[in-house]
């Protein structure tokens, strides 16, 4: 076997950096720029109220089975092929949105996008992994950041450009950066597919390290964490303004704000959090300060929710900067590229199937009650569960060596 062609690993490792970029940007772009335009696209046609509630309900669903299927298809067509399709299905899903004629092709178009974002938020650490196992935590940065800032962007572009130029053309408009990162996974699909012929490849993925991680406790730590972070941060998104306008009295353009203001502090978190974890170490003293944020968050909202709505809505927007720790967790607890890609599936898969129910057991629990002090015990008692996740991983056990020690051979 002849050594690597060190400029060749150059540019692969350049063309996966804007492939990992323009991917990260296209899977939270897909998702933020469709609800501020629920009304100009009832102009053009009805949207039933159960549709929109089957597009609120899409995202998790489809990241949750999606996420549990791409550790299949990557064993089954390679890393970069399954990201090519994925991201291409993304931009496939945004031009079909946009062209929709009803409220059923907009729901058709939006399944396709999140299909193709739950496959896509499960490859990315192990991308990270594969092309870059010495920068994981910048990598882990970056990619993070990319996330936040077209959580938060979209938004905001939306309802202008759909003023100037129509829904359809600010819908459409994610789709450009979608189609531009399809050609770096173009080049790098190719360079796998020869490398395999050539016998270069990674190592043979094993078919049953998916299944492993069911027993070992490190990768339900990380699934746990996962949930707790994707269940305040979904919940929050759907249920957030209300809560503010009926707890704290403050009038619906306010909580809007102060729904920014949860998403915005993701954005420093985002930069911070993976350089500690992959340079410094640091673990548990993260996970504590995100769940004692959470717990004084919704405690907050619970108790004096008028006293200081702003400073509530920061503390509990705190609790996510487990989004990009559990990220950088999923590469920094595996040796191995089969088992970095289960592990993200396992943790993803997981974490979102059950956070699917939080956004609808909230409402329900809330119509049932007549008031939001169940939900936000809810919320609470979740913030708590991110300690004894974050014990365990902080024991900087991969799960081979975990697997080695409970079960003998990897």
């Amino acid at each position: 076997m002849t050594s690597p062609d060190p400029l060749a690993v150059r540019r692969g490792r350049i063309l996966a950096l804007v492939g990992i970029v323009l991917l990260a940007f296209s899977l939270r772009s897909a998702v933020a720029s469709l609800s501020p335009l629920f009304d100009a696209i009832g102009e053009d046609f009805v949207l039933p109220a159960a549709v929109l509630g089957l597009i609120g309900t899409v995202p998790p669903l489809c990241f949750a089975v999606f996420g549990l299927l791409a550790s299949g298809f990557e064993r089954r067509f390679g890393l970069e092929r399954t990201t090519l399709v994925a991201l291409g299905a993304v931009a496939l899903g945004l031009v079909a949105r946009a062209a929709a004629g009803d409220a059923y092709g907009l729901l058709l178009g939006s399944a396709l996008v999140f299909a193709g974002v739950g496959v896509g938020n499960v490859l990315l650490p192990a991308l990270v992994k594969k092309y870059f196992p010495d920068r994981i935590g910048l990598m882990t940065t970056v990619y993070s950041t990319m996330m936040a800032i077209s959580t938060f962007v979209p938004p905001l572009v939306a309802v202008p450009v759909a003023d100037a130029a129509g829904w359809r053309t600010s819908l459409g408009l994610w789709a450009v950066f979608a189609l531009a990162g399809l050609a770096p996974w173009i080049v790098l699909a190719l360079r796998a597919r020869r490398a395999a012929l050539a016998e270069v490849d990674l190592e043979p993925v094993s078919t049953r390290v998916f299944g492993r991680m069911w027993r070992l406790p490190t990768a339900w730590a990380l699934a746990v964490t996962f949930f707790v972070s994707s269940a305040v941060a979904y919940t929050s998104f759907a249920w957030l303004p209300k809560i503010l306008v009926d707890t704290a009295g403050v009038t619906p353009q306010v909580a809007g704000t102060l729904l920014s203001l949860f998403a915005l502090i993701g954005l420093p978190a985002s930069l911070v959090v993976p350089v500690l974890v992959a340079r410094r170490g640091v673990v548990l003293p993260l996970f504590i300060v995100a769940s004692a944020s959470g717990v004084l968050g919704a405690g907050g909202l619970l108790v004096a929710p008028a006293s200081a709505p702003w400073l509530w809505v920061a503390l509990l927007g705190l609790l996510p900067l487990l989004f990009p720790l559990v990220l950088t967790s999923v590469g920094l607890r595996t040796r191995t590229h089969d088992a970095t890609v289960a592990l993200s599936s396992f943790a993803q898969s997981l974490g979102y199937g059950v956070t699917m129910l939080m956004p609808i057991g909230v409402g329900l629990i809330h119509d049932a009650t007549g008031s939001w002090t169940m939900p936000l015990v809810m919320l609470l008692a979740i913030s708590l569960l991110a300690v004894p996740a974050g014990v365990v991983i902080a024991r900087r056990k991969t799960v081979e060596q975990e697997w080695e020690q409970r079960h003998g051979s990897w």
